[in-house]
């Protein structure tokens, strides 16, 4: 369900919006927010709801990994985009589960006309590490 009103969203968003994501302002167009769901280092995954506000995704990037290791995604309000280099981008909702592997080049975020959240989680792995690359134009995004 698309939410432009952000009170309207609020009420759907069950995990909450968070504070805003400024340590990861930099690989995003537009305001995004984090609410980590667990803590770094008392569990094996760490679990986070970011949000989005309508328009906002964030760089191409690829979760590298020398085994193991990849990205998942649980759509939990509102409707965005998720995106793999060379394929079609694929409409999110709630309840859409997305498993992107390591090594492979994707953005997600919302869509132009609605707030979204997904619940994002780094799957165990050796070696991981995250590689910012560069933004999803304007021109891009707008032929969604």
């Amino acid at each position: 369900m698309k939410y432009m009103n952000k009170e309207d969203f609020e009420k759907a968003n069950m995990f909450g919006t968070g504070v805003p994501n400024e340590m990861f302002a930099q690989y995003f167009i537009g305001d995004s927010f984090l609410n980590p769901l667990t803590k770094p280092g008392e569990t094996p995954v760490f679990l986070a709801n970011v949000t989005f506000e309508p328009g906002c995704r964030n760089n191409w990037h690829i979760h590298h990994a020398e085994s193991g290791g990849g990205q998942m995604l649980i759509c939990t309000a509102g409707e965005g985009w998720y995106q793999e280099e060379g394929k079609e981008a694929v409409s999110l909702h709630e309840g859409s589960v997305v498993y992107i592997p390591a090594g492979v080049k994707h953005w997600h975020g919302a869509k132009a006309d609605s707030w979204f959240s997904h619940i994002a989680f780094e799957l165990p792995g050796e070696n991981t590490r995250n590689e910012w690359l560069e933004t999803v134009s304007d021109e891009e995004f707008s032929k969604l």
